[in-house]
């Protein structure tokens, strides 16, 4: 297993946040990154079509023959997750998890989570948070504009600025003290959001979580790669593979000197 390369699938192009995370805490591992934007957006689509969706992208990943599988969707994470675990025999691994561990452990009293639709009308942090601690407060909000500016590339721009404002100040008015940012997209925005809700609000990164978690899980099961993985890691795109490497360099902040095109 430790010459084997970590897969990562995403619904598109923002799971690249946790690709950034796992890189940056695992540098000598290959990864290969799988983003199903023929399909995108999961958060509008059923229960019924994201868990057959992942299987598709599971299974892409592994005729890779991949070690651990990374859902880095929050909408897959919150609907597909025991359906995969059940028929791979290999770790996968979602972002709802871990991000609602961090918001506990944090003790606060209030948390608040923001997503896309399906992820918030699965209630499926809300569902982790409450296992892990009984007693803590919940409220949640959907931001559907957050991805498309973030595609846009309007990182610091008086319009989203204006959007995180209409949509979070009255999460900070409810009095959270935690904010778990429940999509992929959404680490990109937290300087803005750092911003408009102030310093005393903790944001919960789920890519920074997740990646902690890949890396404790290869190194209890003794998979870390024994010296740097041979080749570049690899990107696939399901349609429009030049507008993942173009997106795709905004959130790396750095050049994707190919991505390749497949069907699944």
């Amino acid at each position: 297993m430790n010459g084997k390369a970590i897969g990562v699938f995403d619904s598109g192009i923002g799971g690249l946040t946790v690709y950034a995370a796992i890189k940056e805490r695992l540098p000598g591992e290959k990864i290969i990154y799988l983003g199903d934007t023929a399909r995108l957006p999961y958060g509008s689509k059923s229960a019924e079509t994201i868990v057959a969706f992942s299987q598709r992208n599971a299974e892409f990943l592994m005729s890779r023959q991949v070690k651990i599988i990374v859902v880095a969707c929050n909408s897959s994470s919150s609907y597909a997750i025991g359906h995969l675990r059940e028929v791979l025999d290999i770790p996968v691994i979602g972002v709802i998890e871990p991000g609602a561990e961090a918001a506990v452990a944090r003790r606060g009293r209030k948390i608040g989570i923001i997503g896309t639709s399906a992820t918030i009308a699965s209630g499926a942090y809300e569902r982790a948070i409450a296992a892990r601690s009984g007693d803590v407060g919940i409220v949640s909000r959907d931001c559907p504009l957050f991805v498309p500016l973030v595609e846009e590339g309007w990182l610091d721009h008086p319009v989203t600025r204006m959007v995180i404002e209409e949509y979070l100040l009255p999460l900070r008015r409810q009095g959270i003290d935690t904010l778990v940012l429940g999509c992929t997209h959404y680490p990109l925005l937290k300087s803005l959001i750092r911003e408009v809700l102030g310093e005393g609000i903790a944001l919960i990164d789920s890519a920074q979580t997740t990646a902690i978690r890949v890396a404790d899980i290869l190194t209890e099961a003794g998979w870390l790669a024994s010296s740097p993985a041979p080749g570049e890691d690899e990107f696939y795109a399901t349609d429009f593979p030049e507008r993942f490497r173009r997106v795709g360099e905004i959130f790396l902040r750095r050049q994707l000197t190919a991505v390749g095109l497949v069907t699944i």
